[in-house]
């Protein structure tokens, strides 16, 4: 079963099976998350299978939009907040453990981690933190390579996030891997098994009209490219931005098309 719907499968999980006459929940609206509260009373399996099931149609969603396979960003949710029941999860809407970097403005949350102290993203709801792990991955020419991958290569995906330098932890890979062919999520992957849509990749000829934007405070790439309808890698390219970095003050070229 892939995007389309949700199917109970059978679970191979690397501890022992746990015996429980709980049900697992059936999945909500995504539209109605506003915070994720897990069950501790269930075992690893239940828990796994109740995160699966809130956050899969907006991992679809996030596939459909942006070419990362649903089932990466399913593993990384589960491995990242601990099955939706980290500090940073529980207090912040941070799933995927994405820190404040230069370009964040939002709320934020310190948290140790690598280092004591470290500044995390704060999101207003589960669902905004999915999105933001898609346009951290688009918008960081680091993980460009990533999108040269098949949506099916699950492998491929999660080897290459290690090496762009998504996480330290050396591991890292196999967890995911773990994680995607323990519960079977690649089956949210095939669905929509196509040729990527190269829309973010595409190879522009030189733009007919220049114009210059002076970047205000709230500014990103994305609201930048949505104002001007044009694609972010053309900005980036256009204005030789290091780690898709902006700042106020800044003036970018914006170059567009017809």
């Amino acid at each position: 079963m892939g995007c389309g719907g949700l199917k109970k499968v059978s679970i191979r999980d690397a501890i022992p099976p746990e015996k429980s006459s709980k049900k697992v929940e059936s999945k909500p609206s995504s539209k109605e998350i506003k915070t994720y509260n897990p069950k501790r009373n269930l075992t690893i399996s239940e828990r796994v299978n109740n995160y699966v099931a809130t956050f899969s149609p907006i991992a679809c969603e996030e596939m459909n939009a942006y070419d990362i396979p649903a089932s990466i960003t399913l593993a990384q949710g589960i491995l990242e907040s601990s099955i939706g029941d980290s500090r940073l999860a529980l207090v912040a809407n941070n799933h995927f453990g994405i820190k404040c970097h230069s370009d964040w403005v939002g709320k934020r949350i310190y948290h140790d981690d690598d280092e004591k102290g470290e500044c995390f993203r704060v999101y207003k709801d589960p669902r905004t933190s999915y999105r933001d792990h898609s346009l951290f991955l688009t918008n960081r020419s680091r993980y460009d390579f990533l999108f040269d991958l098949k949506i099916d290569d699950y492998r491929g995906w999660a080897k290459g996030l290690r090496k762009a330098g998504y996480a330290t932890d050396p591991k890292y890979p196999d967890k995911l891997i773990s994680l995607i062919e323990r519960y079977e999520l690649n089956r949210f992957d095939f669905k929509n098994k196509r040729k990527r849509k190269n829309n973010s990749k595409k190879v522009l000829g030189q733009p007919t009209v220049k114009k210059v934007h002076l970047v205000k405070k709230g500014d990103t790439l994305y609201s930048i490219s949505k104002q001007y309808k044009v694609n972010i890698k053309s900005l980036v390219r256009e204005n030789q931005l290091e780690d898709n970095t902006i700042f106020p003050g800044q003036n970018l070229i914006i170059p567009l098309y017809k």
